[in-house]
């Protein structure tokens, strides 16, 4: 016969007295204050044990469970604190190579973190070491090609000049001009506004001279900006851009729309016309440096094939994008796409 008599917290001394114990006993948690008295009847006799009630609780489980619990906590504070330098450093890199990729003047920043993340942003620095190198080498040959190829060309209008009326001087006048005409388009897009340094600009004020200028010049252009619009971009380049793009909608219709259009991450820039526009298998064709779309090869409908070629190189240097899309105008439109 069992006899049972114990407070909460002596189950584990019950269940391991039946499983070891195979005689009748009798536990009593409320005897003694100070433990816990065991009885088990022998053959011979009753065992009387007292049992010290410290003895029945061991605090080493729950001491393992806290200093598991705040060894994890100052591994997780000490991660913590690494992972953020190494994600600073990152993002002080991501944050370079966006800027440099919109053309923006990227200082020496310190190469720290990871091994890894320091030899990402050394080689980052080397990269833009060797690409402003190459554009200054190449603005200062583009300097003596342009000396050498326009002085030859000016001494050729002079003496056509003395020619008077002869009708070959008329012809050869002609030839003149579009021969400087090719010259300055090549120049302009092997330049490419390289070393020009972003300024804050009012963008609907720059809209506005671009349209004021293609005016002047006879265009029937339609104009809508947002009131103001300040951001970092390369004028002269984005001034040529546009004009560019202008253009080529002037010559293939008789009106065109500019219109600015402020958006989140920037502004969108619309050039509309009403003209016969580009089908779309043609359009990503158009962008490619000396395509042109009209066969004949006709000055008066097209230059060098250029003009796209070098709005697109001017955008994509700001961080931004062309693109050709149908206008609800009936021909086509420019979207040029500037991020902040």
């Amino acid at each position: 016969m069992k006899y049972v008599c114990f407070v909460y917290g002596e189950e584990q001394l019950m269940q391991a007295m039946q499983g070891r114990v195979d005689l009748p006993y009798r536990i009593d948690a409320q005897g003694d204050p100070r433990g816990i008295e065991i009885d088990v009847q022998l053959p011979v006799g009753v065992l009387a044990v007292a049992v010290p009630s410290k003895r029945l609780f061991s605090p080493t489980t729950y001491i393992f469970v806290m200093w598991m619990v705040g060894s994890s906590l100052v591994l997780l504070a000490v991660a913590t604190i690494f992972l953020r330098n190494q994600v600073k450093s990152l993002r002080r890199l991501a944050a370079a190579a966006d800027g440099f990729g919109k053309g923006h003047e990227v200082p020496f920043f310190k190469v720290e973190g990871a091994l890894e993340v320091r030899l990402a942003a050394i080689a980052f620095l080397k990269m833009r070491d060797r690409i402003q190198r190459q554009i200054r080498q190449r603005t200062q040959m583009l300097a003596g090609v342009s000396h050498d190829l326009r002085t030859p060309l000016t001494r050729m209008k002079l003496a056509l000049e003395l020619l008077h009326d002869d009708p070959a001087a008329r012809e050869l006048k002609s030839d003149v001009a579009e021969m400087e005409r090719m010259v300055h388009g090549y120049l302009d897009f092997a330049r490419g506004e390289g070393t020009e340094t972003p300024l804050e600009t009012d963008i609907s004020l720059l809209l506005e001279d671009v349209a004021a200028t293609a005016r002047r010049e006879g265009a029937s252009l339609l104009l809508a900006v947002p009131p103001e619009c300040v951001m970092p971009v390369r004028p002269n380049a984005l001034r040529r851009c546009l004009v560019n793009l202008i253009g080529n909608a002037c010559r293939h219709s008789s009106h065109v729309w500019l219109t600015g259009v402020a958006i989140a991450d920037g502004i969108d820039i619309l050039v509309d016309d009403d003209g016969p526009g580009i089908r779309p298998s043609d359009r990503d064709r158009a962008f490619r440096a000396f395509v042109r779309l009209d066969p004949s090869r006709n000055p008066s409908t097209g230059g060098v094939g250029l003009g796209l070629t070098i709005a697109r190189d001017v955008a994509r240097s700001h961080g931004g994008e062309i693109t050709l899309e149908s206008s609800p105008q009936g021909g086509l439109r420019a979207r040029v796409h500037l991020p902040r």
